[in-house]
């Protein structure tokens, strides 16, 4: 049975949240709840928000009118009415929309001898800006959001296991597409995999770190052309005692994280993926794509997935480490 991905090759995480019974705490926070909402509802939401104010504030406005008699005296000229040539629902509608979105066209205003319509119109004005505010405030927020930025950020569609400097690594490849670089940019990576605790407790989706630099200050990129990230499997790492025969029964998922600022924007930006155990090829190596040539270099994103088989031990790298002390002490005796 093929497992679950934790996390897609495109960064969607396979999570949803059930049985959610404190459902007020998204309103709590309303902004946020509008930005992550889909672009179909935030459209809804954002006409919604005018229309509804419109409609009420119209509303308001013709029961004045109604109250007040205007609207039995539309042709009475020496009636001073509340707003100037508003005859009905429909023009008191128009006049709130021209009240809240500040357009003025003229024909219809508010004379002076209505106190109750200049506190209607102080207040609409006022809570024509608060929604102005808050609704172009979401939009903009939703429009400028970085997650699309990841989607000129790519990973290999495999990961290889292969020696570097006679040993052991782990390593997949990054890349961006863009001209405009993401500035300070950092990657992690974390092995998800179920365990069982010496005590008996069962971890479904346990995550452990897979070192790709920190302490040496690697795993900080410099992200202006494709970049090889490796995961050296020393003792500390989860696949020390791993061979090529295990890693191919194995079960598990490497997810990948790249984080950094968009440099266009400032913001920060996340792209993400993952490696199955059958997505990891051991023996293999990334195939080269950089050339040098009149004046810049090239890269050749044809390649960006390829590898080449290279000769590798099947062993584990404790293994590994353990034949290449022997062959070490065998040599120093031997001197």
């Amino acid at each position: 049975r093929r497992r679950q991905r934790y996390v897609e090759k495109d960064g969607k995480c396979n999570v949803q949240h059930g049985n959610v019974r404190e459902t007020y705490r998204y309103l709590t926070d309303i902004f946020t709840t509008l930005v992550d909402l889909k672009w179909r509802f935030s459209l809804l939401v954002f006409i919604l928000a005018y229309a509804v104010t419109w409609l009420f504030f119209g509303l308001i406005w013709w029961f004045i009118a109604y109250c007040r008699g205007d609207l039995e005296h539309l042709e009475d000229h020496a009636w001073t009415p509340c707003v100037n040539n508003l005859n009905g629902f429909v023009s008191a509608f128009l006049f709130s929309i021209e009240t809240e979105t500040t357009i003025g066209y003229g024909h219809r205003v508010i004379t002076d001898k209505c106190p109750e319509g200049i506190v209607l119109l102080l207040l609409q004005a006022i809570l024509g800006s608060m929604v102005n505010a808050f609704m172009v405030g979401c939009m903009f927020v939703k429009i400028s959001q970085p997650n699309k930025r990841a989607e000129t950020l790519v990973f290999s569609s495999h990961a290889v296991v292969s020696l570097r400097d006679d040993r052991l690594c782990l390593m997949f490849r990054v890349g961006d597409l863009r001209d405009s670089h993401i500035v300070e940019a950092s990657i992690r990576a974390k092995l998800i995999k179920s365990k069982q605790t010496q005590e008996g407790e069962f971890i479904p989706l346990d995550q452990t770190d897979l070192s790709v630099g920190f302490e040496t200050g690697d795993d900080r990129l410099f992200l202006v052309s494709p970049l090889i990230i490796s995961h050296e499997i020393d003792e500390r790492s989860p696949f020390w005692d791993v061979s090529r025969h295990q890693l191919e029964k194995d079960d598990f998922e490497i997810v990948v994280i790249l984080e950094g600022m968009v440099e266009a924007t400032g913001m920060t930006c996340q792209a993400r993926s993952s490696y199955l155990a059958d997505e990891v090829l051991w023996g293999h190596r990334f195939a080269p794509l950089l050339s040098l040539e009149e004046g810049f270099y090239e890269v050749d994103y044809g390649g960006f997935h390829h590898t080449v088989p290279v000769p590798t031990p099947a062993c584990s790298a404790r293994q590994l480490a353990a034949a290449a002390a022997r062959r070490d002490a065998h040599l120093y005796w031997s001197i």
